[in-house]
């Protein structure tokens, strides 16, 4: 499997690649494969990370919207605490993601114009419902079984099966996403059978994009 080779870059701008998919479905997994074949790869989640830092505006708005009981004794905001949350409470969970996706989309475009790789991945869980999908050459929906979803949760995370199967059931509807995007990625099987998947699109990517 050939990689890009940095010095062959001849486009204005790299191709942009969303990987998208909900809790536990494995995007880290298509991420890494992406990163060994030469791509720029970017996690939404740690981008959204440094941005509720303590004292940071996003960190301030946090804590103001949804109390001090987010706020653990260092002052980083509890992200367990605000599971809880958000994830009991859809009107919550719409509220947080308001206020959180527009940075993070802003934060986001930052670290792809300071890239120099052919192609940057993105990984983002709701990269179709923050309205960031017009940002993206190409999309990739990795899915997985929902039983596999909350036995990952369970060993990852440390989660209780009730907490793992609240956050799994308040994700979005896969099947609504599988006509919005360019590829489905099945990660209910092996890591090698997964890796073998990226392989092939890898290769259909297209050599000259824009």
């Amino acid at each position: 499997m050939t990689t890009l080779d940095q010095s062959a870059m001849h486009a204005s701008r790299p191709f942009l690649l969303g990987v998208t998919g909900n809790i536990a479905c494995g995007k880290s997994t298509v991420m890494q494969r992406l990163r060994e074949l030469g791509a720029d790869t970017l996690d939404a989640d740690l981008i959204y990370h440094d941005l509720i830092a303590p004292d940071e505006p996003l960190w301030q708005t946090l804590r103001e919207t949804f109390g001090d009981g987010i706020i653990a004794d260092d002052e980083t905001i509890n992200r367990r605490a605000l599971g809880r949350i958000v994830f009991a409470d859809p009107a919550k969970l719409t509220q947080l993601d308001r206020l959180t996706h527009p940075a993070v989309r802003v934060a986001t475009k930052a670290r792809i114009a300071a890239s120099t790789k052919l192609v940057v991945a993105i990984d983002a869980v709701k990269l179709i419902e923050s309205g960031s999908a017009q940002d993206y050459d190409q999309i990739w929906l990795v899915v997985c079984d929902p039983e596999v979803q909350i036995k990952r949760l369970m060993e990852r995370n440390g989660f209780s099966r009730p907490d793992a199967e609240i956050r799994v059931n308040a994700q979005p509807p896969t099947e609504e996403k599988r006509d919005l995007v360019d590829h489905v990625v099945d990660n209910s099987g092996t890591i090698d059978a997964v890796r073998e998947a990226v392989n092939r699109l890898w290769l259909k990517l297209p050599p000259n994009h824009l």
